[in-house]
């Protein structure tokens, strides 16, 4: 097979399985936020519990995804944001600030920011990271609302598991960034599962 057969296959092969992973999505619902579980603080907890509900992973992986098709030169300014903004959902969670609709927003989060790689650049990038940013804010506040009080250690933990999510997504989206049905059909897995997730719960 001629390197350019293996990459694309390689290609093929990385949209498959995130396909899988967000059919899995589809059918755990909008459970998997996970939101007052109450799990233990610590390392440990904070590094698995974005790992634990796929509606966290697939929405993380997406932004670097996203991040990459839609401003290759500034492709870790979304991840960034994010990251900065779920820390200060997380801080509102363990002040004792709610937020509406959590799970429903995590949800959203799937959907939107699958549609956000079928369009690529064309939303602007300032606004993909505001919306980034915004949801990034339920994902932190569900992520502390696990812990059984307010730890550096479970907020460390989680927000190192976030960052190589990003990091996956990333490279999966430099691979696919050249090939507009590849981005737009793991695009369109994601947003799918999203959808499951809005309208199915």
């Amino acid at each position: 097979m001629s390197k350019c057969g293996r990459e694309g296959f390689s290609m093929r092969r990385t949209v498959v399985k995130l396909g899988v992973a967000a059919s899995l999505a589809a059918l755990v619902g909008p459970a998997c936020a996970h939101v007052g579980a109450g799990y233990a603080g610590g390392v440990a907890a904070g590094l698995a519990h974005p790992l634990l509900g796929l509606d966290h992973l697939l929405a993380m992986a997406a932004v670097g995804v996203w991040s990459s098709v839609a401003m290759p030169l500034r492709v870790w300014t979304a991840p960034a944001a994010f990251l900065m903004a779920m820390s200060g959902g997380a801080a509102l969670a363990f002040v004792g600030v709610a937020l509406p609709e959590i799970e429903g927003m995590i949800a959203l989060s799937v959907l939107a920011l699958g549609l956000m790689i079928v369009f690529g650049a064309g939303l602007p990038g300032i606004a993909g990271i505001g919306l980034a940013g915004l949801f990034a804010l339920f994902h932190g506040h569900a992520h502390a609302s696990e812990a059984a009080g307010a730890t550096f250690a479970y907020v460390g933990g989680f927000t190192l598991s976030t960052a190589a999510l990003h990091l996956f997504g990333v490279s999966v989206g430099l691979k696919i960034a050249s090939s507009p049905w590849l981005r737009t059909s793991l695009g369109m897995l994601v947003a799918g599962s999203g959808a499951a997730l809005v309208f199915g719960g």
